[in-house]
Order: structure tokens, then C-alpha cells, then sequence
């Protein structure tokens, strides 16, 4: 039967259900956010709200608290207000009444609505504080619930916006936090704490996500890890100032919420105008895989999601640097598409006075002295190869010493008559200036009209401090940010082809903000594959790897000066967008010769590794890291077993490779260069000859006769697992899997 006031919407996909109630036209609460409990009709759902509200304790408000998705104060929630602005100190503490409810566009009537991945749309208003308010709560097929609010200003006189923070309740059981930190070059280092009572509330306020963000703020039962424990994750889809945050009050209720950071006057809506806050997502599943799978599948699902095979990329940078030499270029393209390379990138210093890092960002021309000819040799040629070309922009930043900082300095952005401080010698130009905005996407358009480019390295190196639009100086980092967005709405509306990859000063601008925008994402300028190991697995939480930006390393890192074999550089770059970061022309032959295989054993693996599900095994042992990629259909998979460190014991044991269809049985391959290197002591049942005349230096690795690797069934795989090599530190093997 039909209850009464009661409006209840119960969305319900892949899993994970969340009943929301909307009764009474207060504002939406979410009732249940977990495993899909099923259609509930109007009696259980009302005794689903009933059973979820606390008693009154001593000295507590006389009426229970109610909290929404835009939290309310005047219910006498103590925590963080969802919505805080005010008209000069008035209007500050709103009393929303819903108006209308709509289901996938379908105005509702009292009653419990039951639906699967659909839309559900709230619009309420407060007369007296003359706002209004429209909020979104989205349920996605991958079961990612996803919520946006848009508050308009319906009075004469200005509402200044604060904050609007979006929220979902967590059960106390999630009393663990994980969140991530990092620096440049050590990105999305995984941190664990308490929930305690009061906010752990994480700032993101560099002007773009950040290089230490949150990233995803998750809480779980505690010691939930890949496999099991419940969790529940909050990700802020915004590329600029934002906030990530978990909230206890002393009544026990605890909640999950983020939101745009705004600063200082930065929103000020007159009458009719509106702000519309960034998505806010949130994930539940049963261990970190199951999250990071529905962040992959929503990813998967969007039309403008890549659907060619990721090419194998090669990036001159840390070959070449600013020495732009025609011959040395054609040379590393020659050798590039020898291998199999696909993709054949060009870096800084093609541009203006570019031949360092201290002039130049601006002047998007070609440099006449560098390249008299202009890029069409090199175009020209790279084309011929069969590669695609790409060209490195970083078109929201300004050299002092440019033509363009020249012409109009007050296009840099600063909140008065003194620059703010210099960062890898370079300002930002504002782009929410109408002028400067078309200036930049004019300059892009003529290269990417007059030149064959198929992609875009987007860089960003250096945060928005003192962010002011000139001349009054006041706040502009939201509108920059959305200035951003809509250059790349742009360039891809006139160039639907072109493929764009977001790089800020490596990976600080990862975010499902400018993921919307882009067909790829940089991890880090570091591409060391120890530190790779690290930021590669935790970056896929969120992005799945096809759009990982993933590259093998010269055999000294660049960054941290460590020497590693090219078997762990390949093994690590691997599970992600491949491509080669390495000046190829002082690569020895035999360098040539594996590079060359590991490429083929990409591309030869590349749909499943770029459709497959994400598996990370859980470990005692820090010095071990195992990754997979299984298969949608179980049909084969591929593992990485790496050792990052000298462990306490010799030898692990039997290590567990999860993910494979229980009954089903498979043949497991090492796939491993040869000769073997003497980092490399293989377990047995590789089928390798177990006393060679030669240790694994020339010669055939496998016994005369047998086929190498093992069959065993998926579930012996899970549960047993199979014998560990011996591995030096920081080295790694990759398995192939395939179902028999």
C-alpha cells in the first residue's frame, strides 16, 4: 500500500542498490547505500526509514536529525553544512522544501519507485532565503552513484557562495580511511587512518587536482584490501580547488562528501544566475577491486571512451630534451618504427624562443631558428613510417620572456600590481578572459589545421597561487578551470579525431573532471618502474589502464638515477597505455632485440589488458607486488609478479593468482627474456633444464620436450597458488594464462 507523505526511489545496478527518501518535500536522504537488497515495496520501505532513525539522547535536539544529501543546519546537524554562502551575513542558513520529483524525467507521486541505473532529479526552494536548488542523484550501470547540485540566486541583491558540499552517509563499521598523498614524481601513495570523531577533510588547493590529492577517499571495514571488506569511496570530479571529506558527530552518524573548494568571493551569483557544482561520485564494493572495476566499467561505457587499440607510444623527451636536431629525430623515428612504435610524440621546445624552460610559453609558432623547414620534415616523415604524430602544448601557462606576456600582461593572472611568485619560471595566463581564450584556441587550431597531429600532450606545470583576474584581482580559479573544459570541448568539436592526454607536471591533474575531456592520463614524470609499481596500482583504482599513460624507461631513470634490467622496465610499463620514454639510438642491440618482443607481447595481449578486470593481490609481504588482468570472459589473463624490495625470507612460497573462473583449467607461462638474466632464478615447474651448463646465459631455457609453465584449475590458482621464483630485488616476471 501507498504510505502517507512517503516518496521513496530505490536505484538498483550491478549489485549495489541506494534507497533515497524524498517524503514530507524535505530534501533527498539516502536511507541504504550497499549490496542490492532487492525492490523493496512501501512497507518495507518505510520500516527501512523507520529502523535507521536514532534515538534522542540527553541533551540532543528534540526531533531526530535528518540528513540529506546537501546537509541542512537547521535540522541541527553539527557537521559540516552541505550549502554555506549568505547576502553579507544574511540568508546563511537556508530551509530548502522540495518542489517537484522527477524519475529519469518523470514527475513522481507519493509512493516507492522502484528503478535500475536511472536518473533522479529533486528541485526544491526557500522563499525567505530566495534560493533554489536542483539536485541530481545518478545511479551509472557500473553501480557508481554520482551526485550534483546547481543553487540559483533568485533576488536582487548578490548571494555569495561558499561552499556546497555533497554527501552520503557510511555505516560506523567503515572505521577505516584510505586516501592518497604524493609529490611531484611520487604521486597516489596509499595512506591509512581512524575515523575519528570530526572531519578528516583533505584540501586540494593547488588550482588543479594536485599531485598529493585524495584522489579517492575510501573507508571499509577495517583491514578491507583488494579482495574483501566493504568499502565505500568518494571521488570529487573537478580539476581545480576541491575537497574530499569523511565526518563523524558525536551522535555517531558518519558521512562521506566532496565539492568544488571555493575562494574568497570566487562565486557571487546575481539575480537568475546559477553555479553549478562538479560531480561528486561514490562507489561501493566488496574490496578496493570491486571499486576500481566500477570506476573502469563507468569509464568503458562512455561513447567518447577510446575504442582503437591504445598505440605504442614513443616520447622524445628524455632522449632529446630542447636539443631539437632534424637528424636526430628522423633518426629516432627510423628506429621507433622498427620496433613497432605507433605513435611517435614530439616534446617541448618546438615553439617561439624555446630553447630552454625560461622563455618561450606563448608564442605557439613554430621556431623558424630550430626548425627552418618548419615540422613538415619530421611530420612528413613520421607519417611515412606509419606513426601517428604528436605534439606537446602546455597552453594555459606564460613565459615572462615571450611575445605574448609582452603584448598583454594583463592576461596573467595575479591579484594585484605584484606577479605572483614563479614556478618553473612561468605564470598562468587567464583564460576566463574572453580574448586571451580565443587567442590560445586560435594559436591551437592553426597547428592542428596546418600539421597531420593525432595527439596532444596537455601539459600544466606549475600551480595557480595568487590566481586573480586582473585589474580587480578578485579569485579566478573556478572560472579558469571551466575555461580549461571548454577549450577542450572545442578543440574536440573541430578535431573529433584528435586524442589528447592530460599531463600536469606528470600526474596532478587526474580527475574524472578532465577524464571527461581527454583519452588518457600521464601517471608521473617519474618513470622509474620501482616507483612505477607503486603509482601504477594505485592510479588504476580510479583509471583503468588503457588510459594510464605507461612508459618503459631508459635503463638509468632520469628522476632517481637507479639502474634497472629492461625485463622489470616492460614488466611494469606493461599494464597500462605502452609506450618508451628511452633515446633508442644508444640502445645496444640486444636492448633492441627484447624491446622488440615486449612491444609484440603488447599488442598481442593489448585487448585484454585494456578490457580485462582489474586484479591486486593482498600480501603480508610489502616487498611483493602481483597484478592482473583478467579476461571479461575468463579466457586468459595476464599476471606480474615483481619483487620491490630484499625480503626477510628467501623465498615467499606459493603465490595466489586470483581473478579465473573456479572449474575451469589453464596452462600458466612465464614469459620471460632470453637469455635469462642472472636476477632471475626460475621455480620449477617453469620447466626450465634445473642444472644448465651455461646459468641461463645462451642456450634454450626449456627442458628438450616438455611444454613450458603448468596446468592447474582457477581454483587451485586462487587458493594454492604456484611456487615463486627467486627474484632479485626490484625485478619482475609476467605470466600469460590462457584457458585450456
Amino acid at each position: 500500500m501507498t504510505l502517507p507523505n512517503t516518496l521513496g526511489v530505490v536505484l538498483r545496478a550491478a549489485g549495489v542498490a541506494i534507497a533515497i527518501d524524498v517524503s514530507d518535500a524535505h530534501l533527498p536522504a539516502v536511507v541504504f547505500w550497499g549490496t542490492d537488497c532487492g525492490d523493496l515495496d512501501a512497507a518495507s520501505f518505510d520500516a527501512l526509514v523507520r529502523t535507521g532513525i536514532a534515538p534522542i539522547g540527553p541533551n540532543d535536539m528534540d526531533e531526530p536529525i535528518r540528513l540529506s544529501v546537501l546537509p541542512e543546519e537547521w535540522t541541527g546537524w553539527s557537521g559540516r553544512p552541505g550549502l554555506s554562502g549568505s547576502r553579507a551575513g544574511r540568508a546563511w542558513s537556508p530551509r530548502l522544501r522540495v518542489t517537484g520529483v522527477r524519475l529519469d524525467g518523470v514527475a513522481l507521486d507519493a509512493g516507492v519507485h522502484n528503478a535500475g541505473a536511472a536518473t533522479l532529479a529533486v528541485d526544491a526552494a526557500d522563499e525567505i532565503s530566495a534560493v533554489s536548488l536542483e539536485l541530481t542523484i545518478e545511479m551509472d550501470a557500473s553501480g557508481i552513484v554520482r551526485t550534483r547540485a546547481r543553487l540559483t540566486n533568485l533576488d536582487d541583491e548578490p548571494y555569495q557562495l561558499d561552499e556546497l558540499l555533497l554527501t552520503l552517509p557510511v555505516p560506523a563499521l567503515a572505521s577505516e580511511i584510505l586516501d592518497m598523498a604524493g609529490r611531484w614524481g611520487k604521486e597516489r601513495v596509499p595512506q591509512r587512518s581512524v575515523v575519528g570523531i570530526g572531519a578528516h577533510r583533505r584540501e586540494g588547493r593547488h588550482g588543479r587536482t594536485g599531485a598529493d590529492a585524495a584522489t579517492l577517499l575510501s573507508v571499509g571495514e577495517p583491514g578491507f584490501g583488494f579482495a574483501r571488506g566493504e568499502v565505500w569511496s568518494v571521488h570529487t570530479g573537478w580539476s581545480g580547488n576541491h575537497v574530499h571529506q569523511v565526518e563523524r558527530v558525536s551522535t555517531g552518524v558518519q558521512v562521506i562528501s566532496g565539492g568544488e573548494l571555493l575562494l574568497p568571493g570566487e562565486v557571487r551569483l546575481g539575480r537568475g544566475e546559477s553555479y553549478e557544482s562538479p560531480w561528486v561520485y561514490g562507489a561501493y564494493g566488496d574490496g578496493l577491486d570491486a571499486v576500481a572495476r566500477r570506476f573502469h566499467a563507468l569509464l568503458r561505457a562512455r561513447p567518447q571512451h577510446p575504442s582503437s587499440p591504445r598505440p605504442v607510444t614513443l616520447n622524445v623527451w628524455e632522449a632529446v630534451y630542447f636539443d631539437h636536431d632534424l637528424d636526430v629525430l628522423l633518426d629516432l623515428a627510423q628506429q621507433a618504427a622498427d620496433l613497432g612504435v605507433e605513435r611517435f610524440v614530439l616534446d617541448d621546445g618546438w615553439f617561439g624562443s624555446r630553447r630552454d624552460d625560461f622563455s618561450g610559453l606563448g608564442d605557439w609558432t613554430v621556431s623558424a631558428d630550430a626548425w627552418p623547414d618548419g615540422l613538415h620534415p619530421l611530420v612528413d616523415r613520421v607519417r611515412a613510417l606509419g606513426m601517428e604524430f604528436g605534439l606537446w602544448f602546455e597552453p594555459e601557462m606564460v613565459s615572462l620572456d615571450s611575445d605574448l606576456a609582452r603584448a598583454h600582461p594583463e592576461w596573467i593572472m595575479a591579484t594585484g600590481d605584484q606577479l605572483p611568485v614563479e614556478s618553473r619560471h612561468q605564470q598562468v595566463l587567464n583564460l576566463g578572459i574572453p580574448e586571451c581564450y580565443a587567442f590560445i584556441r586560435d594559436a591551437i587550431f592553426a597547428m592542428l589545421d596546418e600539421y597531420d597531429i593525432a595527439y596532444i600532450k596537455w601539459d600544466h606545470n606549475r600551480d595557480l597561487v595568487q590566481a586573480g583576474t586582473l585589474p580587480t584581482g578578485r579569485p579566478g580559479v573556478h572560472e579558469q578551470t571551466l575555461a580549461f573544459y571548454r577549450l577542450l570541448e572545442e578543440i574536440g568539436e573541430r578535431f573529433p579525431e584528435l586524442e589528447i592526454e592530460s599531463c600536469s607536471s606528470g600526474g596532478a591533474r587526474v580527475d574524472l573532471g578532465v577524464i571527461e575531456h581527454t583519452d588518457r592520463v600521464w601517471v608521473s614524470d617519474n618513470i622509474d618502474p620501482l616507483d612505477r609499481q607503486q603509482m601504477n596500482r594505485w592510479t588504476t583504482q580510479l583509471v583503468p589502464p588503457e588510459m594510464m599513460g605507461s612508459h618503459i624507461a631508459s635503463g638509468r631513470s632520469h628522476t632517481t638515477g637507479r639502474w634497472h634490467d629492461l625485463s622489470f622496465r616492460a614488466a611494469t610499463a606493461l599494464f597500462g597505455h605502452l609506450g618508451i620514454e628511452w633515446n633508442l639510438r644508444i640502445a645496444t642491440d640486444e636492448e633492441r632485440a627484447e624491446l622488440r618482443s615486449w612491444i609484440a607481447f603488447y599488442k598481442q595481449h593489448r585487448p585484454l589488458l585494456h578490457r580485462g578486470l582489474l586484479v591486486r593481490l593482498d600480501h603480508p609481504d610489502d616487498t611483493i607486488a602481483v597484478n592482473g588482468v583478467v579476461a571479461l570472459d575468463g579466457s586468459a589473463a595476464v599476471y606480474s609478479y615483481a619483487s620491490l624490495a630484499r625480503a626477510a625470507v628467501v623465498s615467499p612460497g606459493r603465490v595466489r593468482l586470483p581473478g579465473l573462473i573456479p572449474d575451469a583449467t589453464y596452462r600458466v607461462v612465464p614469459e620471460v627474456p632470453e637469455p635469462l638474466p642472472n636476477r632471475i632464478t626460475p621455480a620449477r615447474w617453469w620447466g626450465f633444464d634445473p642444472a644448465p651448463a651455461v646459468p641461463y646465459h645462451g642456450g634454450p631455457l626449456w627442458l628438450e620436450g616438455t611444454d613450458p609453465g603448468v596446468e592447474m584449475s582457477g581454483a587451485l590458482l586462487a587458493t594454492a597458488g604456484v611456487m615463486a621464483p627467486l627474484l632479485y630485488p626490484e625485478t619482475a616476471v609476467v605470466y600469460s594464462v590462457t584457458r585450456i
